[in-house]
């Protein structure tokens, strides 16, 4: 089984609500008849307007959301299906092979099969800097900064998609999705978001750990960040 991760990006024309409805109604279906083991929809819908100011945008358009499908195959002709459901669903879509980490499980707020999950799902998407090695980038990431990650931010899901290899022609240079779920305070405050409701000293502490650490192996004239809402439609699990 393998984890792809498509990159979705709605036509102007198509109201956000009606992309929404599109992505986490129908296009499911679709997948789930062709054979999806797992289906999850990120998508930047009006429950995350609060979190606008949370956006960082260095590719133009910003994406809209992901669809990530989990099926026993990535090799073009069993995917082939897949990705012409979801082009129909959208204006533009990029896939990507992925490896799938995930340093905290959601049992906070567990998901609710086809419903939004509690807060928001922000999502990266990382580029390597030149002046790293693939392999030094991914030391730095997950053998250092993942616990800085957890230590600094109420974050309550941390799902780390490295990407294995682009799967679409002409997909944007991507090296690694990054999804968060927050608490819907943290669309809003930074105390909610750095774990540090209440204390200004904690914040700036937690703020300034995470910004250093970052740094270490983000280019942020690079990144984009989109928050959304998440739906799990069906666990790869069952």
């Amino acid at each position: 089984m393998e984890k792809v991760v498509y990159i979705v990006w709605r036509d102007p024309r198509d109201g956000v609500e009606q992309f929404a409805q599109r992505l986490r109604g129908e296009l499911p279906e679709k997948l789930l008849a062709l054979g999806a083991r797992g289906v999850q929809v990120n998508v930047a819908d009006e429950a995350v307007a609060p979190a606008t100011g949370l956006r960082q945008s260095n590719s133009q358009p910003l994406m809209d959301g992901l669809v990530s499908v989990w099926m026993n195959s990535a090799i073009k002709p069993f995917r082939q299906p897949f990705d012409d459901a979801i082009g129909q669903a959208v204006a533009r879509q990029a896939a990507y092979l992925v490896t799938e980490s995930q340093p905290i499980r959601n049992t906070r707020f567990p998901a609710r099969l086809g419903e939004r999950t509690e807060g928001f799902a922000q999502l990266a998407f990382l580029k390597r800097p030149p002046r790293l090695t693939p392999e030094a980038w991914l030391d730095i990431w997950h053998n250092h900064h993942t616990q800085v990650a957890i230590d600094t931010q109420d974050n309550f899901l941390y799902v780390q998609n490295v990407v294995v290899r682009p799967l679409t022609h002409g997909a944007p240079a991507v090296d690694a999705i990054v999804e968060e779920c927050f608490p819907a305070a943290a669309m809003t405050s930074p105390h909610a978001f750095f774990d540090a409701v209440g204390d200004d000293v904690k914040l700036q502490d937690n703020l300034q750990a995470m910004m250093d650490s970052c740094h270490r192996f983000i280019d942020f004239d690079k990144i984009d960040v989109l928050p959304t809402s998440q739906y799990v439609i069906k666990t790869a699990a069952g």
